[in-house]
């Protein structure tokens, strides 16, 4: 299995998935300059300490409670309390792939050198990915400034005994799996609680996860416009080069260049319609699709600037030894991606519950059957085919469109009024992640609904090789439909399988 070193190199967004789905280990760097580096923070803080210096979350309360000096001898005490204090996270927990996704984003904030930590708090985090024993956290009690104390409070309890944990499909006791080990619980030094839990890792790693579905959604949406301008007997020449050469959109012109490619058989003139403009859910689905794919650009650095960041507070110069006071804790930049990407992948689903309603709709879907049915002249008056998938799609569609409300306005005054604006950027994660849930059902019901159009025209074998494939990778979950039949577990397959960027394993699809 391949190590990632962890520490020196930033991280990818593919990275952090790959760490997250446990397709690769973590390792730290032996260098001795990285680790004299880690070193030389935690002596400096020491050296503050044995000087009696005052340090915030050190010597101090925290937040408000800043002016709330702590004894030398309680100082030892106060990342156990910090942790335990925040320990009132609510809502559906993680799941295990998202808790990985931020237990290595973590790592890579603190592994950079600046928040003051042990070797031996970056190894137990290590152990931790390696062992695949991931602390499980609950998703809800972040406003994503000073960062997301609540949710990562999971993670320092883990390292100190506390909490639970998932193992093997099961949550245990963190206790119980040490004593089982014959591991002893860390003793957090000062300030590792607090560079611990302030910091964005939770919103960031959702981000992340979130970023590579996007793609995966938009690679599909293209793939099923396709299908969709052949069943329909759309005009090809849409996305004709010399057209799209007159609007320098490189990520809208990638998306027109991708159904160009894909739709070149001698299918695009066989079966053209006699309609000389096809419906905007045809004719301007680069246009929709390719707000997206332009958007990669900024969205990728606006994530990747967040993974390679050191974003707790105090942060600690190892360098020029001084504790520097801010407030990199604050999600802005994530809060913004992810409200931004919530709005744009909604707009795809918007897209496909286009497609559908022309694809069911006998009136406009140029000689397909009545809502997709395959049933004989016999059987026709009994089975309905895809009326209902067509309404599922709407509701789930509705629903995507609702949650793109931007979380990032809602800032709420809190904490004394220390913490008087904050980012949001958790809550804005997770409604970009509801949004992507809704959005792989809308397409999840597209690639059946396409591929059973495509069936019924008898356009099977004059598909591009690409068009097959995608067909091919469908019916490895969908069977055709001739009598009606429940279709819940073939769309939840699909779900599951675009879940786990599936697609993104077929070099087909990649071009």
């Amino acid at each position: 299995m391949r190590v990632l070193t962890v520490g020196e190199q930033p991280l990818s967004i593919e990275d952090v998935v790959s760490v997250a789905r446990g397709e690769c280990q973590v390792a730290l760097p032996e260098t001795s300059e990285w680790r004299e580096l880690i070193q030389k923070g935690a002596d400096f803080l020491d050296q503050l300490l044995e000087e009696e210096g005052v340090i915030y979350g050190v010597t101090t309360g925290y937040g408000d409670s800043c002016l709330v000096e702590v004894p030398l001898h309680q100082v030892n005490e106060l990342p156990l309390h910090l942790s335990r204090f925040h320990g009132c996270g609510l809502g559906e927990n993680l799941d295990v792939i998202t808790a990985r996704a931020v237990v290595v984003t973590r790592l890579c904030s603190l592994a950079r050198g600046y928040s003051g930590v042990s070797i031996a708090l970056l190894e137990r985090l290590v152990w931790l990915l390696n062992e695949n024993v991931i602390p499980v956290i609950p998703s809800e009690g972040s406003v994503g400034a000073s960062g997301d104390l609540t949710p990562l409070s999971y993670i320092a309890g883990t390292l100190v005994g506390e909490r639970d944990v998932y193992v093997d499909g099961n949550i245990v006791p963190v206790a119980q799996l040490y004593a089982e080990k014959g591991l002893q619980p860390l003793t957090l030094r000062p300030k590792e609680g607090l560079a611990l839990m302030n910091g964005t890792a939770v919103m960031t790693a959702i981000a992340c996860l979130n970023y590579k579905k996007a793609e995966q959604i938009a690679l599909a949406s293209t793939l099923i416009t396709a299908l969709n301008v052949l069943a329909l007997e759309g005009n090809p020449s849409h996305f004709d080069e010399v057209l799209f050469a007159q609007k320098p959109h490189p990520g809208q012109q990638q998306i027109a260049k991708q159904l160009r490619d894909w739709l070149n058989s001698e299918v695009q003139t066989a079966h053209q319609s006699p309609r000389l403009q096809d419906r905007y859910s045809l004719r301007c689905a680069p246009h929709i699709i390719g707000v997206f794919e332009d958007s990669k650009v900024w969205l990728r650095q606006f994530i990747e600037n967040e993974l390679n960041s050191s974003n707790d507070n105090p942060l600690i110069d190892p360098v020029g030894m001084r504790v520097l006071h801010g407030g990199h804790f604050y999600g802005g930049h994530i809060a913004q991606a992810m409200d931004s990407l919530k709005i744009m992948i909604a707009n795809i689903a918007d897209l496909m519950d286009r497609q559908i309603a022309q694809l069911v709709d006998h009136k406009m879907n140029h000689g397909l059957p009545r809502n997709l049915t395959g049933a004989t002249a016999e059987r026709l008056p009994l089975n309905h085919g895809f009326k209902a998938v067509q309404i599922g799609v709407s509701a789930w569609t509705a629903e995507a469109l609702k949650n793109t409300l931007a979380a990032s306005i809602f800032s709420r005054s809190t904490e004394c009024h220390n913490q008087d604006k904050v980012s949001m950027g958790t809550i804005a994660a997770r409604d970009a992640s509801r949004v992507i849930t809704l959005t792989q059902q809308v397409i999840a019901a597209l690639c059946c609904a396409s591929v059973q159009a495509i069936h019924l025209k008898g356009l099977t074998t004059q598909l591009s090789p690409t068009l097959q494939a995608f067909m091919q990778w469908t019916l490895q979950s969908f069977a055709f439909v001739e009598e009606d039949r429940p279709l819940q577990t073939e769309l939840q397959q699909i779900v599951d399988r675009l879940d786990q960027l599936e697609l993104f394993n077929q070099p087909e699809f990649m071009g």
